[in-house]
């Protein structure tokens, strides 16, 4: 269960549910549809995120109507739907379209709302060489504990540099985390460190963290941009919470790059 590849069908493609998986408490599932099929979802007392991955389509909940289009995860920030329990929807795709959908039990009522691209949270990260620039990433964020205390769930975006390093330096929170990995090329791969093992991270994978440390990197030349989604624990919610593997904590000293061999100073 700790790195999950189905193959991909026409709708609903399920990875993870509540009830076969309740150490991770969160519905995960990939939504793929051709221009001008239409799905339908939403289950009572579960709330519901819809991120559009790609593609264009026009969504429906309650009496709002909206349409979302993107060209892809690695050049335009997305949109999420964000809706609470016993509310269903509605996504017609008016193009070819993705959207990752992630769900967990929440009885507690809240107004639904789409983030659009600007709504979006967005972290620059490890740009100011930090280790040679090895942990450039970009960290996006739709809702939070923060932003959205109602929710039992936290959602958002890394994007992963090639051969770059991100969800670096290895940490972990006890909270469960999935991370649901697209490439900007279908051959692209990475490997993706959680629960003591290596895993080989490809397109439209999940990985599943539970326990230990994590962290992400991607093979040279292929861009990673994976959606990361955290379910809060009953009275122990995540806020930006990051608990570092005691023996990789000396990377965040100013000096941690002084022992790497430089060429230049051999030239």
């Amino acid at each position: 269960m700790a790195y999950i590849q189905p193959e991909i069908k026409q709708g609903y493609t399920p990875y993870l549910t509540i009830e076969e998986n309740p150490k991770v408490g969160m519905d995960v599932g990939l939504l793929t549809l051709e221009k001008g099929q239409t799905y339908t979802g939403g289950q009572a007392g579960r709330e519901t995120a819809l991120l559009l991955l790609q593609g264009q389509a026009r969504l429906q909940w309650a009496d709002q109507q909206a349409q979302v289009s993107r060209r892809d995860t690695f050049r335009e920030e997305g949109s999420c739907l964000h809706l609470p329990g016993d509310m269903q929807y509605t996504v017609e795709a008016l193009g070819p379209c993705e959207f990752y959908v992630q769900a967990a039990d929440n009885p507690q009522p809240f107004p639904p709302r789409l983030y659009r691209p600007q709504d979006v949270m967005v972290q620059h990260a490890g740009a100011n060489n930090e280790l040679l620039g090895a942990m450039r990433r970009e960290i996006k964020t739709f809702f939070d504990y923060e932003s959205a205390p109602w929710s039992q769930m936290v959602l958002g975006e890394v994007l992963n540099f090639p051969g770059k390093w991100s969800s670096y330096p290895p940490h972990h929170h006890p909270q469960p985390e999935v991370y649901f990995h697209r490439f900007d090329r279908p051959l692209g791969f990475g490997a993706s460190f959680g629960n003591g093992e290596v895993y080989v991270s490809r397109h439209n994978g999940l990985s599943v963290l539970l326990e230990g440390f994590h962290s992400q990197t991607a093979a040279p030349g292929y861009a990673m941009c994976y959606v990361w989604g955290i379910r809060h624990l009953p009275d122990n919610p995540w806020r930006k919470t990051r608990i570092d593997d005691p023996g990789h904590e000396w990377l965040w000293q100013p000096d941690a790059n002084d022992h790497i061999f430089q060429l230049e100073a051999k030239q």
